[in-house]
């Protein structure tokens, strides 16, 4: 099975809100926890009316809640030094990987992040 598959042909206004889910998590570069709150607010106000933003919404949560579980790990091996390396290669691992889930979602097409737990179901 192809991992960029086809949800269903959906509205123009269902796209964008899946495509929000994954570049609201872009708030946690600003807001603590924004990166976790993001999603998870676009997913709980329109999980139920569409469809795409439920599969969408699980995926970006489930990835962001990984990450949030990367920098912590991180935060903990600073004192170690390689935190420091791994920090950065982290955030941009991230940064990068929202910004192909929102292309991906603004064309509805699904995308399975990388190294993702699957929490949410």
């Amino acid at each position: 099975m192809e991992q960029n598959q086809e949800i269903k042909v959906v509205n123009k206004d269902d796209r964008t809100w899946a495509m929000l889910c994954h570049l609201s998590a872009l708030a946690g570069f600003i807001i603590p926890f924004g990166s976790v709150l993001g999603p998870l607010i676009i997913w709980l106000i329109k999980k139920d009316e569409m469809p795409i933003v439920d599969v969408h919404g699980k995926k970006a949560l489930n990835f962001q809640i990984t990450m949030a579980i990367a920098y912590f790990v991180c935060f903990l091996l600073i004192f170690a030094v390689i935190g420091l390396i791994l920090l950065p290669m982290v955030a941009i691992f991230s940064f990068v990987m929202v910004i192909i889930a929102s292309v991906k979602a603004n064309d509805g097409k699904e995308f399975n992040y990388p190294l993702s737990l699957n929490l949410i179901k």
